[in-house]
C-alpha cells in the first residue's frame, strides 16, 4: 500500500481574494460536503496520517471547517491549513482549540497580490495576534510565508512592503535582530517555539499555455503527495488546480485503485527516470526547485 507524507484536500475552490500570482480556477464554485469529506478520509486512511486543506480556494471560507477538523481528529488525521489569513480574526475561535490542527501556513504575500486592497496593518496585526494566541494556548505550528521574491530584480515597492511586514514581526516578538539579515530564499528562520518565517521566490504555476517547458526533472507528485479536488477528482499534486491530470474520482473508484492506475504509474515511473511524461508537468515552474 503506497504511503504519502501528505494528501491535499480542497474543501472549497472559492476564494475571497484574486491574487495576481495565483491563477483563478475556471471550475464551478463549490464547497465540499461533510459526506464527501468523510468518504475521502475513509478512503485515504491507509495512505497517510497528514492532510492539508489546500489546492485552490480559501479554506477558512468553509462554514463547517470546525466540523471538518473534528471529523479529522475522530478518524486519526493531523491537519495543516494554508490560508491567505484575511479571515483569521473571524474564525479563530472555531479552529484554535481543535486537536487535529497541526499547522497553519499564512501566505503573507497574498495581501500585496491584490490591487486596491487596503488596511495592510490590520491584516498583519490580526495574523500576528492569532500567532501569539496559538503559541500560548495550543501546540499549533505557525509558518509565516513571503513567497514573492523575484529571481531577477525585486521592485522597490515589493521590498518596502516586505520590510514593513518583517519589521512588524520583529516588533511583535521583540526580536533582537533584523529578520532580513538572517533569512534567505529557501531557508526559513525560527522566530519562536513553533513559529517560523520563510521567504521564497515566486514560482510559475503549471499551465498548458506556458511556452517554456522541460521534459527532464523530478517531482514528488504521487511519490510523497497527492491531491483531491472539491468534486472528488484525484490529481498528482496541489498545483494541478484545474484537474488536468485527472487520475479518477473518489465517487467512482476507491482512492487506492486510482493512485495505482496506469496513468498514475506512468507519472511515478517517469519521474523515477527524471522525466516528465505529462504535458502539464513539463510546463510547471515549481518543479525547478527539485532540480
Amino acid at each position: 500500500m503506497k504511503k504519502f507524507k501528505k494528501i491535499y484536500i480542497e474543501i472549497t475552490n472559492v476564494c475571497n481574494l484574486a491574487c495576481n500570482f495565483c491563477p483563478k480556477t475556471r471550475r464551478s464554485p463549490e464547497f465540499m460536503t461533510i459526506e464527501t469529506f468523510g468518504k475521502i478520509l475513509d478512503q485515504i486512511k491507509p495512505h497517510t496520517n497528514y492532510i492539508y486543506f489546500h489546492v485552490k480556494g480559501e479554506p477558512l471560507l468553509h462554514k463547517e471547517i470546525d466540523r471538518f477538523l473534528d471529523i479529522s481528529y475522530e478518524k486519526g488525521f493531523k491537519v495543516n491549513i494554508t490560508t491567505n489569513g484575511t479571515l483569521i480574526e473571524k474564525v479563530k475561535d472555531k479552529i484554535i482549540t481543535k486537536p487535529a490542527l497541526r499547522q497553519i501556513n499564512f501566505s503573507l504575500h497574498s495581501f500585496d497580490g491584490n490591487e486596491g486592497v487596503s488596511n495592510k496593518d490590520e491584516y498583519v496585526k490580526n495574523i500576528l495576534s492569532f500567532t501569539k494566541e496559538a503559541f500560548i494556548h495550543s501546540d499549533i505550528i505557525i509558518s509565516l510565508r513571503l513567497w514573492n521574491l523575484q529571481k531577477d530584480n525585486i521592485t522597490k515597492h515589493q521590498k518596502r512592503i516586505n520590510n514593513e511586514i518583517l519589521q512588524s514581526i520583529e516588533e511583535e516578538f521583540n526580536l533582537p535582530y533584523s529578520i532580513e539579515e538572517k533569512v534567505s530564499p529557501g531557508r526559513g528562520i525560527k522566530i519562536a517555539e513553533r513559529i517560523y518565517l520563510n521567504q521564497e521566490h515566486e514560482f510559475q504555476w503549471p499551465d498548458l499555455k506556458n511556452e517554456e517547458e522541460s521534459i527532464s526533472g523530478f517531482c514528488y507528485g504521487l511519490r510523497n503527495q497527492a491531491a483531491i479536488l472539491v468534486d472528488g477528482t484525484v490529481v498528482p499534486c496541489c498545483l494541478d488546480g484545474e484537474g488536468i491530470i485527472n487520475l479518477g474520482n473518489i465517487h467512482e473508484n476507491d482512492f487506492s485503485k486510482i493512485v495505482e492506475g496506469e496513468r498514475a504509474k506512468n507519472i511515478f515511473n517517469g519521474f523515477s527516470r527524471r522525466e516528465a511524461v505529462e504535458e502539464l508537468c513539463k510546463k510547471c515552474g515549481y518543479r525547478e526547485r527539485f532540480d
